[in-house]
């Protein structure tokens, strides 16, 4: 029998004035086989929170970005992966932030995050774009553009994994 974790999610795409999003470079602690990924900060909304204060504290815990403005949420997605030998089964509210820049300072890692966590950095959409490191969400240039342009949906849109990776993802998968 496998545990599996089935939780709500709050994520965020920060942006800067220059347009750039933070992105959080990870790899699985456990499972060296996987290649390393991009991944925008969040994690598990607590008792009580809402997908938006979530948004924030994940945030501040994962990088320590500061004032920093919490925006919408732009995107929803439905995944399951493995992480750390853990299954999970994630329910993900996506919203966009902005702030001014700043830098990579986290400041409330989990023990699996500070293993996992390699850095962070901005990244301009050509960066991003010309890179082979796969991102999570794994639509995120699909629909990434659009969000630093400015169009903010007006309902969230639905980026949950093709069918093909049958809602699945792990880096291998990518």
């Amino acid at each position: 029998m496998t545990f599996v974790l089935r939780r709500p999610a709050a994520r965020c795409v920060v942006l800067d004035p220059q347009s750039r999003v933070f992105l959080i470079a990870a790899e699985d602690p456990i499972d060296p086989r996987k290649d390393p990924w991009l991944e925008i900060p969040g994690g598990g909304i607590g008792w009580g929170e809402d997908s938006g204060e979530a948004a924030l504290r994940e945030l501040h815990e994962e990088t320590g970005l500061n004032n920093v403005e919490m925006g919408p949420c732009v995107w929803v997605q439905q995944t399951e992966y493995t992480f750390a030998g853990y299954q999970f089964e994630s329910d993900d509210r996506i919203h966009v932030a902005f702030c001014d820049g700043g830098e990579y300072n986290p400041q409330g890692l989990e023990a699996l995050e500070a293993a996992a966590f390699m850095g962070a950095r901005w990244w301009t959409l050509s960066e991003l774009t010309a890179s082979p490191i796969p991102t999570v969400p794994v639509r995120l240039l699909e629909f990434l553009p659009a969000i630093m342009a400015g169009d903010l949906p007006s309902e969230p849109i639905d980026i949950t994994p093709p069918p093909h990776l049958g809602g699945r993802i792990t880096p291998a998968d990518l």
